[in-house]
């Protein structure tokens, strides 16, 4: 089969990947997709309902993944770990644009690293921030109305009933684990599920929520200059949350970060998968005021992800109505269009409210 001019989409038929599927299909009709995965069955399945569209299996660790597709890919959408970057630098080597949305912090820097000794043909968009790079996408667009960037402070719910594959379920490893954050213009080790604040989200339900290392929060001081980023997340469960804080304060969520409790661990939130509402906010502080992001998604968390992998799609493939990047390697805040972004949200159903409170410029 000849893959020429299509967009791969690896890992396509997951938990986000068929969303995002559905959306670039309704978007981009006459976008010739390929769905690649582990197995075959599920990816053409999915692709015949998509139409215009094809199934292969593909193996990311795999360094032929890229050449066994017959023909030079248009983009590659990583949806699914790539824990040796394989796919990624082959890609990169070869001059297709890749988007990426499945890193955690740590990982995120070695892939920059990676990257540096590689010279990229093509664009490479590193978007695993929260949803897909939604957090810092917003946060840029409001950093054009404050200015210089002091504190940025992210509280996100997450709802446990809601559908969640294996890869999102990630974050219960580093849960035991340190991480790096920038306060005040300084670096600084942190531990998960500390420093707990008292969050109201736009329903008006306040919720607990507590430090998560996610990759915002090294990206947004070094692609923004912010002095200061913090991340918390709280479910809608009162009584889960404090399981968690009370399981790391007696230290055995270290004790359960040998691999042989990675089952168990992530058993921990493992839900119904019935679905539930995806909702953040974002408290932005710059040196022309404040402004205040609230987001949410009654459609869950899976399809806000997808969200932000389309506008990362789209941004990748100057669909967006702007100039494709040149090659190199960026991140969902070098965002050129917010208006056209505020506008992509709204049309997928995403409830998204900016308030503004702005200092008076002198006369």
């Amino acid at each position: 089969m000849e893959s020429e001019g299509r967009v791969v989409l690896v890992g396509g038929y997951g938990v986000v990947g068929a969303q995002l599927a559905v959306l670039l299909r309704e978007r981009h009709p006459d976008l010739p997709l390929l769905i690649a995965g582990r197995r075959e069955a599920p990816a053409r399945e999915l692709a015949a309902r998509l139409g215009r569209a094809e199934g292969v299996a593909l193996d990311v660790r795999s360094p032929d993944a890229l050449t066994a597709l017959g023909g030079k890919p248009r983009a590659v959408l990583s949806l699914v770990n790539d824990p040796e970057d394989t796919l990624l630098l082959a890609a990169s080597r070869d001059g297709v644009p890749v988007l990426d949305i499945t890193r955690w912090t740590s990982r995120l820097k070695a892939t920059v690293l990676r990257l540096s000794g590689v010279a990229p043909g093509a664009p490479v968009l590193l978007g695993s921030a929260w949803m897909a790079g939604l957090v810092p996408r917003l946060v840029a667009i409001a950093a054009r109305r404050v200015g210089r960037l002091e504190r940025v402070e992210v509280a996100i719910r997450f709802a446990l009933a809601d559908q969640a594959g294996p890869d999102s379920l990630e974050y219960m490893d580093r849960l035991g684990l340190s991480f790096e954050v920038m306060e005040d213009g300084q670096e600084r080790q942190v531990m998960p599920l500390t420093d707990g604040r008292r969050v109201t989200f736009s329903d008006g339900r306040p919720t607990r929520v507590f430090r998560l290392d996610t990759p915002e929060q090294a990206t947004l001081p070094r692609v923004l200059g912010a002095r200061t980023v913090t991340t918390r997340l709280g479910f809608d469960s009162g009584s889960a949350t404090w399981t968690l804080v009370v399981l790391q304060r007696l230290g055995i969520l270290r004790l359960l970060q040998h691999p042989r409790w990675t089952s168990l661990r992530r058993t921990l939130l493992t839900g119904s998968n019935t679905g539930g509402e995806a909702a953040w906010v974002a408290d932005v502080e710059g040196e022309r005021g404040q402004v205040r992001i609230e987001m949410v998604d009654p459609r869950g968390q899976a399809h806000l992800t997808a969200v932000g992998a389309l506008l990362g799609t789209e941004r990748l493939l100057g669909l967006d109505g702007a100039p494709p990047p040149p090659p190199g390697v960026w991140f969902p805040e070098h965002e050129p269009r917010p208006e056209e972004t505020l506008a992509t949200l709204r049309a997928c159903g995403v409830e998204v409210r900016i308030d503004e409170h702005l200092a008076r410029e002198a006369a």
